[in-house]
């Protein structure tokens, strides 16, 4: 069982992150949470300095991260995005093609599991930022 994915490839940050308010209020901080609700937006103008973007899933069925994951990586934020709380094994695959690239769950996921989720669908057919083809684009390519 694993407490923490990650499918970056430099290391993940050990800093506590900040709320928004105090990042915006002259904090030194290079990592910050965003809470539900919050304006992922409040961000953009700092997206340089910043390492670490952490998004709160208090309850699963909340899906406001996806849209400030979204958010971020289309402005071009290239640090880490974690996605923490009660995220659970069947929301990766959609949480990875939005944009996060490491993850803190309340409770550990099987590895096995896991590998097996992020593999499951050979096509995708929405838009995100991961850069796969959906698959009504694909229809009019020649083979």
């Amino acid at each position: 069982m694993v407490d923490h994915l990650d499918f970056r490839n430099g290391a993940v940050s050990t800093e506590t992150p900040v709320s928004i308010e105090e990042f915006l209020g002259a904090s030194n901080a290079t990592a910050v949470r965003i809470e539900p609700g919050e304006d992922a937006r409040a961000l953009l103008p700092h997206l340089d300095r910043l390492a670490l973007v952490e998004v709160s899933f208090p309850v699963f069925g909340d899906g406001r991260g996806y849209s400030s994951a979204r958010i971020l990586r289309e402005a071009g934020y290239q640090g880490e995005l974690r996605a923490s709380g009660d995220v659970l094994v069947d929301q990766l695959f959609a949480m990875r093609r939005s944009g996060f690239d490491s993850f803190a769950p309340n409770a550990p996921l099987d590895p096995a599991v896991v590998k097996a989720s992020l593999e499951r669908y050979a096509d995708v057919y929405q838009k995100t930022v991961d850069g796969r083809r959906p698959v009504w684009a694909k229809r009019h390519e020649v083979a």
